[in-house]
């Protein structure tokens, strides 16, 4: 199998490549986030690209744009009424969150872009329909007092404490904590 290299800091991310055991590097990508459509598919698969593209870059000026590498660039949003939420700005921002995605069914849709060094990329994206039960007032001030919220797209986290919340998920598991590991395996890993 190529060198991978995963352009994320994400440690969710590290945790589910390893979990299926794939041998990789981290780089972070120091990639422009800011999202500049409304269309949530084209607005994660974009930041996915951008993420891997910095990172090849910076493998460049490094002298290391020869290796036979394949670059996983990945971005997860969460999107509620045709709102794409990000990450919160402040506590404010992640309790307006929470109450949005109370009592309701959203979508958490991952992009995913690999770059092949020998030449050619590979790209998709991947939805999750998840369904979040009733949060009172003193749910959400509970899960704030966490501290989980505040580095994840929605304000939460499915793989913590938010999971008691979650009534159901129609979807991989996976894609809402931030890479859908299988079908990243199925349609493009398992092939180098």
């Amino acid at each position: 199998m190529k060198k991978i290299i995963l352009a994320s800091a994400s440690p969710r991310r590290r945790e589910l490549l390893a979990q299926i055991g794939i041998p990789f590097e981290v780089l972070t990508s120091d990639a422009d986030e800011s999202i500049g459509t409304a269309e949530p598919e084209e607005a994660c698969r974009e930041l996915a690209k951008r993420k891997a593209k910095a990172v090849l870059a910076h493998l460049k000026a490094c002298g290391r744009g020869d290796e036979d590498l394949l670059i996983i660039g990945a971005d997860t949003i969460v999107v509620q009424d045709k709102e794409i939420l990000g990450k919160p700005a402040d506590p404010a921002d992640a309790a307006r969150m929470l109450r949005l995605l109370s009592g309701r069914e959203h979508e958490v849709l991952t992009g995913v872009y690999v770059i092949d060094t020998a030449g050619g990329s590979f790209a998709f994206s991947e939805k999750t329909d998840v369904y979040v039960a009733d949060l009172t007032e003193a749910d959400i001030a509970f899960y704030l007092s966490t501290g989980e919220p505040f580095d994840k797209a929605g304000s939460y986290g499915i793989q913590g404490m938010f999971a008691r919340y979650i009534e159901k998920i129609d979807g991989d598991y996976n894609n809402v904590v931030g890479l859908p590991v299988g079908r990243l395996w199925r349609d493009c890993l398992s092939k180098f």
